[in-house]
Formats: C-alpha cells, sequence, structure tokens
C-alpha cells in the first residue's frame, strides 16, 4: 500500500505532463517515470519476471529507440498546426469519446472470478507460472501479438524505404568522373599526397615534399592548416648538411632525395640555431 499510494500519483501526472508538455524530449522523460514505477510495483507484487520485462525491453530498449528517433528527427523541430485533412481534429475528439465510452461499458460489464492470491498464483514459481499461461490459455493471443509485430516492423522498413533515382556509380564511373572534374574544374586527379613523404618527419600535421623541394598543401588535413598546426618540413631537416657529412654521402647524385636535400640546404640558413642537433641515436 505504501509503495501504491507513493507511486500512483506520481505516475498519474508524469503521465498527464506527457499529454502537456510542449517538448518531445521531456514527454520522452517523464514516459522513462511512469515505466519505471509501473516496474516498481510489479517488483512489489512479486512478479521478478514483469519487472525484469519492463526494465529491460520498455525502458531500455523501446523508450531508448524513441530517443533515438527524436534525436534524428531533431529536439527542436516544431510540428506544423496546419491541418492537411479538414475536420480532423473534430474527429480525434469525437473518436477518443467513442473509445473512452466503450471502454467504460466493457470495465463495468466486466466480472472476476474469486481472488486466490499471489501465493497460489505463483505457486512453482512466478516465471514457470507465467509460462505456463502463456504457452497454454493464452497461447493463440501470444503468437497473434507476435504476428501483428512483425507485420509493424515489416511495414515500417516498406514505408521507409526509398526507390533510388538515379543508377548506382560503378567504380569506372568514379574514375571517369574525377578525369572529367581533373579537365573542368582542375581537381586532383590521383589520390592526394601522405603526410610526411621524403619529409624529415613523418607526423601528420608535416606536410610531404615535392620534387623540387616544395611542400605539397594538399598532404595536410584542412583542419589542421585552418588550426594552424601545420609544420614546416624543410624546417624539420635542419641536420641534413651534418647528416650528409657524417655519413660521407653525396645526396646530389641521389634522385629520390635531391629534392629533399635541396629544400633542406636552402632552408638551413633560415632555422634558429636554438633548434640544435638531433643526438647520436637520432642521427644513426
Amino acid at each position: 500500500m505504501i509503495a501504491f499510494w507513493t507511486l500512483a500519483p506520481l505516475m498519474v501526472l508524469a503521465a498527464l505532463g506527457i499529454l502537456f508538455v510542449r517538448k518531445a524530449v521531456h514527454a520522452a522523460l517523464l514516459l522513462a517515470v511512469v515505466m519505471i514505477s509501473l516496474a516498481i510495483l510489479y517488483a512489489d507484487l512479486d512478479a521478478p519476471f514483469l519487472f525484469a520485462v519492463q526494465i529491460i525491453v520498455y525502458t531500455g530498449a523501446i523508450l531508448m529507440l524513441f530517443l533515438f528517433v527524436l534525436m534524428l528527427v531533431g529536439v527542436d523541430s516544431a510540428d506544423s498546426v496546419v491541418e492537411t485533412i479538414k475536420g480532423q481534429r473534430v474527429l480525434a475528439t469525437v473518436g477518443g469519446l467513442l473509445l473512452g465510452l466503450i471502454l467504460v461499458i466493457s470495465l463495468s460489464q466486466l466480472t472476476l472470478g474469486t481472488a486466490t492470491g499471489l501465493d497460489d498464483a505463483n505457486e512453482g514459481g512466478n516465471i514457470p507460472a507465467l509460462a505456463n499461461l502463456v504457452f497454454s490459455r493464452f497461447v493463440f493471443a501470444f503468437e497473434v501479438t507476435s504476428a501483428l509485430l512483425i507485420t509493424a516492423a515489416v511495414g515500417a522498413m516498406v514505408l521507409a524505404h526509398r526507390e533510388r533515382l538515379t543508377p548506382k556509380q560503378t567504380q569506372a564511373d568514379l574514375a571517369a568522373k574525377r578525369v572529367r572534374d581533373f579537365a573542368d574544374k582542375g581537381a586532383h586527379l590521383g589520390p592526394l599526397p601522405a603526410p610526411g613523404v621524403y619529409a624529415r618527419h613523418n607526423a601528420v600535421d608535416t606536410p610531404a615534399l615535392l620534387p623540387d623541394g616544395t611542400a605539397a598543401e594538399s598532404s595536410v588535413s584542412r583542419v589542421l592548416a585552418a588550426r594552424g598546426t601545420v609544420r614546416s618540413a624543410p624546417a624539420m631537416a635542419h641536420d641534413i648538411e651534418d647528416l650528409k657529412r657524417q655519413l660521407g654521402v653525396d645526396t646530389a647524385a641521389r634522385p629520390g632525395v635531391t629534392g629533399t636535400s635541396g629544400a633542406a640546404a636552402s632552408t638551413t640558413e633560415d632555422v634558429p640555431a636554438e633548434h640544435g642537433k638531433h643526438d647520436e641515436g637520432a642521427t644513426s
């Protein structure tokens, strides 16, 4: 009795709030209050199976699905108050009144047998007794409800399905589009160069070096370029001349590194002295 008279007014207020609040997110949260309170009443009535189903299925799954739909649709989107069907508000009001009248008449004509108590109903365990009722007396209603839910899921997928208006592009179509964009707009034809290629550092914020020693701006993410966190690739090679002298390698005769050494040589004088030299391990 304490649990009922504590949770029942809260559930009624939350249910009324679902009808009158203006934001859908608030309505979903109030619905969670109703579901959790109902689960507590199930637990108080020695119905552990219904308690678990109410928490896991309804509150944990279906209500989260409602919230995901609200996130996709947008919580700031407002419903249109323009009636697309004339007289739909009058029809909705009349239908609601008729439904309420039918429920009142049905409940007034309802007769119940003698109450046996929860101890007799849960004899042998709550879950086995519930399974015995579901798969014996109410098996037809259980299967009809299952078929109804499956039909609703298939109908939702059919209504949400969109026919493709344009044919799907193949790999050849995408390649031809890249060539047309290169001819018309001057877009890059192949894949963008990876950051750090022919540079002294392989970080994503270090631009690649072109064969002439200049930095390839397209090799660094536009986000990093907008933030101003792009490193100078030639500045990372301030010790290239010392490295050449230590190794005794003439990089001028190696075309694969000509651009790198040229860029490093051209910017060695511009690098501040405090950069210092790499330690022996890094040099080797």
